[in-house]
């Protein structure tokens, strides 16, 4: 890295929500520590969902790559970002790229940065279910930019220990926790926002009294048959307990939606929506009694807030949750999912047993570690401390921008890019 009167520019980079939350909190704590400017750049590798996380959290970014087709290949994505990026960080010149997670826009941003000869930070490095097409594509996706990165940022001890398993250097990993947890502590602490679903939510359930399942489910390996028997078991579950009401926000990709809705249509206690905005999800997991899902995320965020997690996955890149009990691998065999749904719902003790272990995955202090690890690994900085699992969280909320006084990460404002 080099000085400028402006300080290091770091460039973040990233293209869905979740994503966008998992950096919020960074774009944040860089926006507070001089030397470090950031800079930020999005894919657009989903749309209107990774446009409400920005609003939430009052980031515009300073470039758009509007990459977005309808029914997009891979590869589209793929070349479309690498692309785009390529311009951006041509005309940016930063001293470091941050990406983040197991996405195509991930591996295309370190890609980019490594055609650029700039030094890449990984962010929830070392992921790892040891399966390549499960998940697909992300496995594959974290292990290439593993092999591009050059500083290492994981959220648990276990993720640092399969990096160290495959060679990569000591000392360029650090464990972080992770971000997410961060952003969820912030949105949580807030009131719930107005939002239609959550309002009903709360309404229907009494505030408490009448049991919730939360459901997502739309991760590329389980397009057909494995959606299928997701809604499948859903429907089971509605027509055998008239009493449990069940929440169920549905990815806006047509192939999950033509897959999952019609088992599960005519149910008056399955509520279907459109995915709602981050915040209002958040408080939705607060409602909810069992969380049933197949986001990485969400595996993540429901164990802070005391809520257990059913798996839609064979396997999962996260272990250390189910490890420590507040998630369980259910797989999409819908014999399976009822029977574990019944058991939570019906078992007090094996409900408790999962609701009160030890969540994993942060203490809200993620970004603040991970500005730091940056500001040391490219300066003079002092190394930070390590992330440690422990009995409590800690909360240390990201402090959104005043009204009037959205981030951006440079004074370059918004810039559509054309991707191509």
């Amino acid at each position: 890295m080099t000085d400028s009167s402006d300080g290091r520019t770091v460039l973040l980079v990233y293209g869905t929500r979740p994503e966008a939350i998992k950096m919020a909190p960074v774009v944040h704590e860089l926006g507070r520590t001089g030397p470090l400017r950031p800079v930020v750049a999005v894919t657009g590798q989903h749309r209107s969902m990774l446009d409400q996380v920005n609003d939430l959290f009052g980031i515009v970014p300073d470039y758009d790559l509007g990459i977005l087709r309808d029914r997009q290949s891979l590869a589209g994505v793929t070349t479309r970002s690498l692309g785009g990026l390529e311009s951006v960080m041509a005309e940016v010149r930063p001293d470091v790229v941050v990406v983040q997670g197991d996405t195509t826009t991930a591996f295309t941003g370190a890609l980019a940065a490594f055609y650029q000869g700039l030094p890449v930070v990984h962010m929830e490095a070392g992921l790892r279910t040891e399966d390549p097409a499960s998940p697909f594509p992300e496995e594959i996706n974290r292990r290439l930019t593993s092999q591009l990165a050059d500083l290492h940022l994981t959220p648990t001890p276990s993720a640092r220990a399969n990096l160290l398993a495959e060679g990569i250097r000591p000392e360029s990993v650090l464990v972080t926790g992770n971000t997410v947890i961060d952003a969820l502590l912030h949105v949580t602490a807030a009131p719930p926002p107005p939002d239609r679903l959550l309002a009903e939510v709360r309404q229907r359930s009494g505030d408490g009294r009448r049991q919730v399942l939360l459901v997502t489910a739309h991760r590329r390996e389980s397009w057909g048959e494995p959606l299928a028997r997701v809604g499948a078991a859903l429907a089971r579950l509605a027509e055998q307990r008239p009493e449990l009401l069940i929440v169920l926000p549905v990815h806006r990709n047509p192939v999950v939606r033509e897959t999952v809705l019609p088992p599960v249509e005519g149910f008056p206690n399955i509520l279907v929506a459109d995915p709602v905005d981050y915040a209002a999800f958040a408080h939705l997991m607060k409602a909810a009694t069992v969380v049933l899902t197949d986001s990485g995320g969400i595996q993540e965020e429901a164990p802070s807030l005391g809520k257990p997690v059913l798996v839609l996955r064979d396997n999962t890149e996260r272990p250390e949750g189910v490890q420590a009990g507040t998630a369980c691998l259910v797989g999409t065999e819908s014999n399976r999912i009822v029977a574990a749904v019944d058991r939570l719902l019906d078992d007090p003790v094996a409900y408790a047993a999962m609701a009160e272990a030890i969540n994993p995955y942060g203490d809200g202090q993620a970004a603040r570690r991970t500005v730091a690890a940056i500001a040391h690994r490219f300066s003079d900085a002092p190394a930070p401390d390590s992330f440690v699992p422990r009995p409590r969280t800690i909360t240390i909320p990201v402090q959104p921008a005043a009204p009037g006084q959205e981030l951006t990460g440079s004074a370059a404002g918004r810039r559509e890019e054309s991707g191509t």
